[in-house]
């Protein structure tokens, strides 16, 4: 789908890489061959889930175990296109994101994992689509999220943060933080009792919390940000 899609639609866009999908020869042909693979479409009706994928190949007679399980459709140029079916009982990402109905933007494979651009009516909408993904996949990261407007543009004053800058430490201890109240006025929790909480000592708390609050903030405020610079 394209981003003319998004025109008229309200909510966020999210962009989620899903590592380790399963029931993907997709991403293992990715994987395998060290090929990224960026037009890749599906769809699913009566229960049969269908998708199609172009790639190089020489690419896929490199790696034929890959696409055993795929038909070769249509020869592109140099490019081959292929198709495969499943049934409902062959849960994968990309079965999981179509019955959840959200609009997808893009879709494509690189290093071995899948990465889906797609339109949500609501921030908590997102957290469905993690959860049901992390139980197809070894792992699932955001890596961004914006708001979209009605004509289908994020708002001018969208900040993107890659949360995939952060370590999972990090992760970890700015979530605690954030969840214990640590931030709110007057705070629910002191960095004691967080610090406490993640079993560490106060120096860690301060040096993790330190370090992602600047990572953050450089994606926020840095100069490639749409956030104003001031001189003074």
């Amino acid at each position: 789908m394209s981003d003319s899609h998004f025109v008229g639609m309200t909510g966020v866009r999210a962009e989620i890489a899903v590592h380790g999908p399963a029931n993907c020869p997709v991403t293992q042909l990715s994987a395998e061959s060290d090929t990224a693979i960026s037009d890749v479409t599906w769809a699913q009706t009566d229960g049969v889930f269908t998708e199609e994928f172009r790639v190089d190949k020489a690419v896929a007679e490199a790696n034929a175990a890959s696409v055993a399980d795929a038909d070769p459709i249509v020869e592109v140029g140099d490019e081959q296109v292929y198709r495969f079916d499943r049934g409902a009982d062959h849960e994968c990402a990309c079965s999981v994101v179509e019955s959840l109905g959200n609009p997808l933007a893009d879709v494509r494979v690189a290093s071995g994992t899948l990465v889906l651009t797609l339109h949500l009516p609501q921030v908590d909408a997102l957290r469905e689509v993690v959860e049901r993904l992390d139980d197809v996949a070894d792992r699932v990261e955001v890596r961004y999220l914006v708001h979209a407007t009605a004509d289908g543009e994020a708002s001018a004053d969208r900040t993107v943060v890659d949360r995939g800058r952060l370590t999972d430490r990090q992760r970890e201890v700015l979530g605690t933080a954030y969840e214990m109240g640590y931030f709110e006025y007057p705070k629910d929790a002191n960095a004691t009792i967080v610090a406490g909480a993640l079993d560490i000592g106060l120096s860690t708390f301060a040096e993790h919390l330190a370090a992602a609050q600047s990572k953050l903030l450089d994606e926020m405020l840095g100069p490639d940000s749409a956030a104003p610079q001031y001189d003074g």
